[in-house]
């Protein structure tokens, strides 16, 4: 397994970084495309209080310690991929040994979702059910009066 977590870019971004390099990362690695996923938390980059997101992004990979001849081929693969969405990128290699890594996968399941078996709904409601808070509710029973002018009597 190869997780690649950016720190400092956008979760969108990485995730069109992603769509659009796991196949030669995949051919770089020579592995399966399930075998590389992409990490893109809700973060922030700062320096000295001051926010350098999109300006600076920091690049974690994290692979078998076999892949670490190949580094320089995949930190170019990946900072092309990255292209003019960053300013200045640092990539990170860390590496483990193969009996340090667990998995629980359930058969069941396909191992990840894909746009072919998402499965997506046709709106939020059921036909005929209102949902609370609809833009056509009537707001006209709401409290507009001093909700504040007993407090000084009774504290």
């Amino acid at each position: 397994m190869i997780d690649i977590s950016f720190i400092g870019l956008d979760q969108f971004i990485v995730a069109d970084i992603s769509k659009a390099i796991t196949p030669t990362l995949a051919k770089t690695y020579k592995v399966d495309e399930e075998d590389i996923n992409f990490i893109a938390p809700n973060n922030m980059y700062f320096h000295k209080g001051v926010e350098q997101t999109s300006w600076n992004t920091l690049v974690r990979v994290s692979a078998p310690h076999q892949f670490e001849i190949i580094e320089r081929e995949v930190a170019e693969v990946i900072d092309k991929g990255i292209g003019e969405n960053a300013i200045h990128v640092t990539i990170e290699f860390n590496y483990y040994e193969d009996g340090h890594h667990y998995e629980r996968i359930d058969d069941d399941y396909p191992r990840y979702m894909t746009e072919e078996n998402m499965v997506e709904l046709d709106g939020d409601e059921e036909e005929g059910e209102e949902i609370e808070g609809d833009d056509d509710d009537d707001f006209s029973d709401i409290y507009t009066g001093d909700i504040f002018k007993d407090f000084n009597k009774t504290h």
